[in-house]
């Protein structure tokens, strides 16, 4: 699709927005609170807002339709922007950050492996996964709290490691904090706009250098060990997938670089999205105790004392409604950031070439036109049995259009297994008086981990 011709219509419209004398103000938002920066844009301003930061000037659109003309109608217009511009230089030319014909060869590369019929494959491997992690949960019972963000963390790069690489993740320590140093420094090329040169040596930029090499020889090592493998052992596997596709390359130094970037783009955005999800719909249920009660209810109606298989999934519907409430309030995905290739009308707002536009999901899903009391949490909104009239592009958890989140099946699955296992035996309450915040990194997660503690359920 092309970009739409600028050639000046006259009733384009004024970008409103906050004045350049707010900038101090707006750059201390950014480095933050980048949360209040959007929602205070939007509550101020509409649903096209310009927001001037530094160096830079953010085309921000807040409204269902300016959304999907981004992402879907005029989406080869637009390359990733703000954010995984500047996570590039953390994260390399993975699925996540590049562009053009690399990324087109990347998914092509790895969506086989995001099948349904491979997905429903793999459900055996989630369940059991999610009933480790249940019976680490349990030992805590009677307890101190345990950091329910870590645990989440843990489950999500084990069922990672089994569905999609065909290897134990666990068998390499120190894998999250390495991720988590990785995500750190895509983070901090944010909001500093990467001016701050990469050899500098900062404590921060120190432990990603280390993590970097780390995750390195983890990617070595599973390479490794796939090459031990007899010869027609491998299977279809992502892992497979992504050595045959690599494997064209002549210089050795730029295959090992892609595919650590490409994996390890892979399992973070894979692992971190999903245990965000998690962690924020167990704090949700413990402020909502009747929704807890219905979880349970349901799976213990549906699963008895069985785990649970692929075909239980639309059983489980309360569930399901459950975690699709909890992505309304707290999207893994919560910014979505484009650079226009070229110029464009979005909504009667014009945008030249190289601006730079977002999406907002943490917003657009509070958007008191499209949500009634956006700020509550109420499951029923997604009773598939009850017709809504807000548009498709109100509700954009796993982004939209070509770059919709190829893992989405899986996610959605891996996080109702885990919700329907824990409801069912266990109770997990939010430590008294510990301070939930969120912390707008790569995906919206849990600032400081989430410490619960747990109880058998009655």
């Amino acid at each position: 699709m092309t970009a739409t011709n600028l050639a000046s219509p006259p009733s384009a419209k004024l970008w409103p927005g906050p004045p350049r004398r707010q900038t101090p103000g707006l750059v201390r938002k950014l480095m933050r609170d980048r949360l209040a920066l959007m929602s205070t844009a939007a509550d101020g301003y509409g649903d096209a807002v310009r927001i001037a930061i530094g160096p830079k000037t953010l085309y921000f659109v807040n409204h269902p339709d300016y959304a999907k003309h981004v992402l879907a109608d005029n989406a080869g217009n637009y390359h990733k922007g703000i954010g995984l511009v500047q996570a590039r230089r953390a994260l390399g030319d993975g699925l996540l950050t590049s562009e053009g014909e690399l990324w087109r060869k990347q998914r092509k590369a790895i969506q086989p492996g995001f099948q349904a019929k491979r997905i429903a494959q793999q459900a055996p491997a989630v369940a059991e996964e999610a009933a480790a992690l249940v019976a680490r949960l349990r030992a805590h019972i009677g307890r101190g709290p345990v950091d329910v963000m870590k645990e989440m963390t843990g489950l999500t790069l084990g069922v990672l490691g089994r569905t999609l690489l065909d290897a134990d993740l666990g068998a390499h320590g120190g894998i999250s904090a390495a991720f988590q140093a990785m995500q750190d420094q895509a983070m901090f090329e944010v909001v500093t706009l990467s001016m701050v040169p990469m050899w500098v040596p900062l404590p921060k930029q120190m432990r990603f250098r280390r993590a970097r090499r780390e995750l390195q020889d983890v990617v070595n090592a599973l390479a490794a060990d796939r090459d031990a493998r007899p010869e027609g052992a491998s299977g279809d596997d992502v892992l497979s997938r992504l050595i045959l596709s690599t494997r064209a390359e002549s210089d050795p130094r730029v295959r090992d670089l892609r595919m650590r970037d490409e994996l390890v783009t892979l399992l973070l955005a894979g692992h971190e999205t999903t245990a965000s999800t998690l962690s924020w719909t167990f704090n949700l249920l413990h402020e909502n105790p009747w929704a807890w009660e219905r979880v349970h209810a349901e799976a213990n109606a549906v699963l008895g004392d069985r785990l649970p298989t692929f075909e239980d999934l639309h059983a489980l519907k309360y569930t399901s409604m459950v975690i699709e409430e909890a992505m309304r309030l707290y999207p893994p995905v919560w910014m979505l950031g484009r650079i226009a290739q070229g110029g464009d009308d979005i909504g009667g707002y014009r945008v030249r070439s190289g601006a730079d536009v977002v999406v907002c999901p943490y917003t657009m899903h509070r958007h008191p036109a499209f949500w009634e009391e956006p700020t509550r949490f109420d499951p029923e909104r997604f009773d598939p049995g009850v017709t809504h009239d807000r548009p498709r592009y109100a509700y954009i958890p796993f982004g939209a259009g070509p770059r919709f989140c190829v893992g989405n099946n899986l996610g959605m699955m891996e996080a109702a297994f885990v919700l329907a296992m824990v409801a069912r035996e266990l109770r997990l309450s939010t430590e008294a008086g510990y301070r939930v915040v969120a912390e707008p990194m790569l995906s919206l997660r849990v600032r400081g981990g989430l410490p619960m503690r747990v109880a058998a359920a009655r």
